[in-house]
């Protein structure tokens, strides 16, 4: 019992590793543009069609890419399409980014077919690793420390460079950022494409773990909800403690409980937002209050 409990709590660290990459890309575009975008787990599966075919047409190595690419798609949209709604109504917003979502997936229809394609991992990390009780394939450990290695880049990236600095004051106040001389328009851009690329990133990752298909999204961005909501806006560190728990409570759910397992986030959530409204370590952000 005590090998399977463990095996599937570290099995639902690596899920929650990739719930997390989805919330954080999610809560920076949310947390500075305004914006609830029901897009970006399309950005996800755009992440894991892109990985597919530029390793079928150049090998491993250009998989790196398609995060890049997904970022760059995500900057022409915004400059085509996001930032039209910053100053409507949220319920547009909605709108426009769930049809945006929805033109991603016919488009991956269109160009990838509708039928569920397999990604083999590379061979050098086929087979498994046990450590006394713990098994788990050597894949599913490489996702858990690319994915520790991708958030820790991203937190220096918040937390030391200038840019970040400014992403950070912009999404408390950006009208006194664009006071100060920076432009806005175009951080905001950028802001997106990176909110993309990491749920590219994301989408490279799962898949070799998941079947990728055109409504792979789903799969990826109600996780990413619950996870914001429950590890509170615009708090790093809280979307990965909620990543993370999520993640392990799901991974075990399936395990002694799997008729359970579509709803437990759900009740999860629920419970932790009675106890903490705002999440585990959200903030009082005046301007959505």
């Amino acid at each position: 019992m005590l090998e399977i409990v463990l095996s599937q709590v570290v099995s639902g660290l690596v899920l929650g590793g990739l719930y997390v990459l989805i919330a954080i890309g999610l809560s920076i575009i949310f947390g500075l543009l305004g914006i609830v975008n029901f897009a970006h787990g399309a950005f996800f599966t755009l992440g894991a069609y892109l990985a597919l075919t530029l390793y079928q047409y150049f090998g491993w190595p250009a998989v790196i890419l398609a995060p890049i690419v997904v970022g760059g798609i995500g900057m022409v949209a915004e400059r085509l399409l996001i930032r039209r709604l910053y100053d409507k109504e949220p319920l547009i917003s909605l709108i426009v980014t769930f049809a945006l979502a929805l033109l991603i997936e016919a488009s991956v229809r269109l160009i990838w077919g509708g039928i569920g394609q397999p990604f083999s991992p590379p061979p050098l990390l086929s087979g498994f690793l046990i450590w006394g009780p713990i098994l788990i394939t050597k894949y599913r450990f490489s996702v858990l420390l690319m994915t520790a290695a991708v958030l820790l880049l991203l937190w220096l990236f918040l937390e030391k460079t200038r840019f970040g600095r400014i992403l950070r004051a912009g999404s408390r106040d950006p009208e006194m950022v664009g006071l100060l001389g920076i432009n806005l328009p175009r951080v905001l851009t950028w802001v997106f494409g990176l909110g993309c690329a990491i749920s590219g990133i994301a989408g490279v990752l799962a898949a070799p773990l998941w079947t990728i298909t055109p409504s792979m999204a789903t799969n990826a961005i109600m996780p990413a909800f619950v996870v914001v909501a429950i590890g509170g806006l615009g708090s790093f560190a809280g979307a990965v403690i909620a990543g993370l728990l999520v993640g392990v409570v799901i991974a075990l759910t399936i395990q002694f409980y799997p008729a359970a397992s579509g709803a437990v986030m759900y009740l999860f959530m629920a419970l932790m937002l009675l106890l903490r409204p705002r999440g585990l370590l959200g903030e009082r952000w005046e301007r959505f209050e």
